[in-house]
């Protein structure tokens, strides 16, 4: 045995497995600790922004602020996951180490001046800045650097939202529609996990969501799985609908650009307008429920994410609110990502649903808080494992059922520029 072990070390295969196991490591780690410096200072921002509330007054001037930190520091930056996913699929060098605390900064003052707009993007852009240096530290050839990039995209989707079989998952599905990267799985889901217990490591936690149990009735294979067909009937219908409000809140941002791009000349001049919007929108409405993540609440009886989950927890367009706010804020140049306000619109929707069809309130709240999320990525398989992670095993059938009938309504093209689509020719 004694002898064994020296010549299995000298096997260059083993050597270089560790090599890899080491660099992931170091990888995720070094995005698990800026990713939980990003969720502390996120979480003290919004609290400041409660306390001082006029502080949205000043986002048109934050939006200017952010533009021209793009535009001289943070230029190669702009693109933010699209630049990711376009190095994935072929790598040229055009990420920089500039990324992470350009994309950092920038959704901070977003968030502290009311913008609607999430984190996703600003971890995962962490992830991918970190594996970018890496890569170039030690000359990685093209097909190394993508897979540490994905490596990079898992780790930070892992570690802001503490699921890190997600993580992986969508760090292999997102960058091609209709194919799955298997083969870069393992060293996925060894960031992801590294990310993810990085946050923990630190105490840093995040927001939890309860599923009410259905009735007994309801359960099958000894009580650990809920099925009823009309339940799985209703599903279906609101999946539609999750699938549709996918479409739009794509269409939507996107339309949004095209338009005022085409119409302002001054680029500056466009976040200008769009803070100028947000603000005129909430004195309409008369309050700021739909500005920032949705997470935290402003004042008692708010509607949060998490208070969509409970009765009477969200209103009847609560879901097209934030859908209007957070195209607005994300097509006028402001940063941060667009998976959190999917989630905020896709159970806020699911909670008027559920009225509508007489369904579980919680239950309909979660299938589309995963849904909306499914269908706007198009990660079904992803969003699936999302609900096992967030929200238990029971329901899976219905996750399923949600996540992949969103996708197939929810039209050819994701948030997401720079994915490829197989199934439409285009993957080469």
């Amino acid at each position: 045995m004694k002898s064994y072990f020296p010549a299995l070390w000298s096997v260059p295969s083993l050597r270089i497995f560790f090599r890899w196991l080491l660099l992931i490591c170091c990888i995720s780690v070094a995005t698990g600790l800026i990713v939980s410096l990003f969720l502390i200072l996120l979480h003290r921002v919004t609290l400041f922004r409660f306390s001082h509330p006029w502080l949205l007054y000043f986002l048109p001037f934050a939006g200017v602020l952010i533009h021209y930190i793009y535009q001289t520091v943070g230029k190669s930056s702009e693109k933010g996951n699209d630049l990711i996913l376009e190095e994935i699929h072929r790598p040229v060098g055009s990420m920089t180490w500039k990324m992470a605390p350009v994309i950092l900064i920038s959704t901070l003052i977003t968030h502290l001046f009311g913008g609607s707009a999430g984190r996703e993007g600003t971890a995962v852009q962490i992830g991918g800045s970190i594996a970018s240096v890496f890569g170039k530290w030690f000359n990685m050839s093209g097909r190394d650097t993508k897979t540490v990039l994905i490596a990079g995209i898992a780790a930070g989707f892992g570690a802001v939202f503490g699921t890190p079989f997600t993580g992986a998952i969508f760090a292999i599905e997102v960058l091609t529609l209709g194919k799955i990267h298997y083969k870069h799985f393992p060293a996925a889901l060894l960031a992801s996990m590294a990310g993810h217990f990085t946050v923990m490591t630190l105490h840093v936690h995040h927001t939890g969501y309860l599923v009410n149990n259905l009735p007994v009735e309801f359960y099958y294979l000894s009580g650990r799985l809920a099925f009823s067909w009309l339940l799985l009937g209703k599903v279906m219908l609101a999946a539609v609908a999750f699938g549709m409000v996918s479409m739009l809140f794509i269409k939507l941002g996107h339309g949004i650009k095209q338009l005022i791009t085409g119409v302002v000349q001054r680029k500056w001049l466009i976040p200008l307008l769009g803070g100028f919007v947000i603000i005129a929108l909430t004195l309409i409405l008369g309050k700021p429920d739909f500005l920032g993540l949705g997470i935290e609440s402003a004042y008692p009886g708010a509607v949060t994410l998490p208070s969509a989950f409970l009765p009477g927890g969200a209103d009847t367009w609560s879901w097209l609110w934030k859908t209007i706010y957070t195209a607005i804020t994300l097509a006028t140049g402001f940063k941060g990502g667009e998976v959190t306000p999917l989630f905020y619109i896709g159970a806020t929707l699911g909670h008027t649903l559920a009225q509508v069809l007489q369904a579980p309130e919680s239950l309909f709240a979660a299938i589309g808080f995963i849904a909306v999320f499914a269908g706007a990525t198009k990660t079904p398989l992803a969003c699936t494992v999302m609900g096992l992670e967030l929200f238990g095993g029971a329901y899976v059938v219905f996750f399923a059922t949600g996540c992949f009938i969103a996708f197939l309504c929810s039209g050819r093209t994701g948030i997401y520029k720079a994915q490829r689509n197989r199934l439409a020719g285009k993957y080469s």
